[in-house]
């Protein structure tokens, strides 16, 4: 892994948890107390954070801070929308297994979404 797959790693995964807990910028960035327009350039992999402030965005997004490391979180945030709105198709095309296959994936997204 290169330092700029980690700062998009990263990147997205604070924006996605911000997003996620319905943070704004400006409210998130006044709960770690940065600036917003530091937040923007954090979320867009254009700045780096220090340990301290890494820590201070898990605490403020109620995660672990490997958890904004970690490139398996990374879960496109339309996944369960197009999912769930072609499941009649995918049922019509690969029966009953796909269909439960599809079931339990949508509710392992959610529940990592939770957490």
């Amino acid at each position: 892994m290169t330092e700029a797959d980690l700062r998009v790693i990263f990147s997205q995964n604070i924006k996605r948890f911000r997003n996620y807990r319905k943070l704004s910028q400006a409210g998130f960035a006044e709960k770690v107390d940065i600036s917003i327009p530091f937040l923007s350039d954090i979320e867009n992999g254009k700045k780096w954070v220090s340990p301290a402030t890494l820590v201070k965005i898990a605490e403020a997004l109620g995660i672990e801070t490997y958890e904004l490391l970690k490139p398996d979180h990374i879960i496109p945030d339309n996944a369960v929308n197009i999912l769930e709105k072609y499941s009649a198709d995918i049922y019509k095309i690969f029966g009953d297994s796909l269909s439960n296959i599809q079931k339990n994936y949508i509710k392992q997204i959610k529940n990592k979404q939770d957490h």
